[in-house]
């Protein structure tokens, strides 16, 4: 893309970096730049975008901050102002941060990493919660009411999935280690161990309760995406979750509202029409005969299944394994359901 724009360019350009890029990628373009023509003296800036899935059109029309790094240069600071002209037609001023190039560049890789790191935090301590009859919502909600801490990315799950955590934490521990911090890098590496171990450790509960064998078991399998309000599987949970219980031998009714069959398939590594994977358009077909469910998505529309209907189906002891805690885990014990929940001992 440098090279198209150094070739066909006349006049100097502002060029804004959008994408999650590795750090001092600026200083690359800018080095393409200078090869073809350096009297031009184009400017980069880095903008990296902090929209999530699910709630990107909300996040962009109010935005808790926009990031704008460029050069220290009276040119740079120039380019800078340009951009940031843009983002003031509805953004607050005080909300548009101005940094060097580099400190923009890194930020974004630090915010998804201490992101990952919440969730990894709390996914850490549910396992705990359930070796001490402790619920781990309840120790959310209390450490999260001291406003040093707050109360975001405290939910305990399966583990976090999507395109950026993982990529961005393995960039920041690429480039610890390049520069000689191997402490550093160990760090940010725990954070993709514990998150590893949590979908390991959901999924050998499964199977643990079933006496250590699911073969011929049928699971139903709620969510397969790696959040709701999106069709996005990417490194999502749900993978590596169905991989080893496909691998212990276990039937799989499948049903997510926005997945395709065949990402599923593709996700899975399975060839379509494999005998072990049925593939349902809504969540009342995955309870026919199955030995239990497990919740893997937090798709508001699984809140308000008809667990009654869903449990005179299943084969009994039917069992609920809530990834999500998104279910009335008492409701569904008054039913006759056997519930385990992500850091709760119930």
């Amino acid at each position: 893309v440098a090279r198209t724009i150094a070739e066909n360019a006349k006049e100097p350009k502002i060029v804004v970096e959008k994408s999650t890029i590795p750090v001092r990628t600026a200083e690359a373009i800018r080095s393409v730049f200078e090869a073809y023509d350096k009297s031009l003296n184009h400017q980069v800036l880095s903008n990296p975008e902090f929209l999530a899935e699910g709630t990107a059109v909300s996040d962009l029309e109010d935005p808790d901050r926009v990031l704008i790094g460029g050069e220290q240069t009276p040119e740079g600071l120039k380019a800078i102002e340009t951009l940031a002209s843009i983002y003031q037609t509805w953004v607050p001023d005080d909300r548009i941060i101005r940094t060097n190039l580099w400190s923009s560049e890194l930020s974004k890789l630090v915010a998804n990493a201490f992101l990952a790191q919440r969730v990894s935090s709390i996914n850490s301590i549910s396992a705990l919660c359930e070796k001490t009859e402790a619920d781990v919502g309840e120790v959310a909600r209390a450490i999260g009411a001291d406003s040093r801490i707050g109360p975001k990315f405290l939910k305990a799950s399966i583990g976090f999935g999507g395109s950026c955590f993982e990529k961005d934490i393995l960039n920041l521990v690429y480039l610890c280690e390049h520069f000689g911090l191997p402490e550093v890098a160990q760090y940010w590496e725990s954070v993709l161990k514990i998150n590893d171990w949590q979908k390991r450790r959901f999924a050998d509960q499964v199977v643990d309760a079933f006496f250590n064998t699911i073969n011929d078991k049928v699971i139903s399998v709620l969510g397969f995406a790696f959040k709701k309000d999106t069709n996005d599987t990417r490194k999502s949970p749900a993978i590596d979750i169905c991989k080893r219980l496909l691998e212990e031998r276990a039937t799989l009714n499948i049903y997510d509202p926005k997945v395709e069959s065949e990402k599923i398939f593709k996700d899975l590594e399975i060839q379509e029409g494999n005998p072990d994977i049925n593939i349902c358009s809504n969540s009342i077909e995955t309870f026919k005969n199955a030995n239990a469910v497990i919740i893997l998505t937090e798709w508001d529309e699984f809140k308000e299944i008809n667990f009654e209907e869903a449990f005179a189906v299943m084969k009994k002891p039917a069992w609920i394994f809530d990834g999500r805690n998104i279910l009335d885990h008492q409701k569904l014990k008054d039913i006759g359901f056997e519930v385990r929940a992500i850091g709760k001992s119930i």
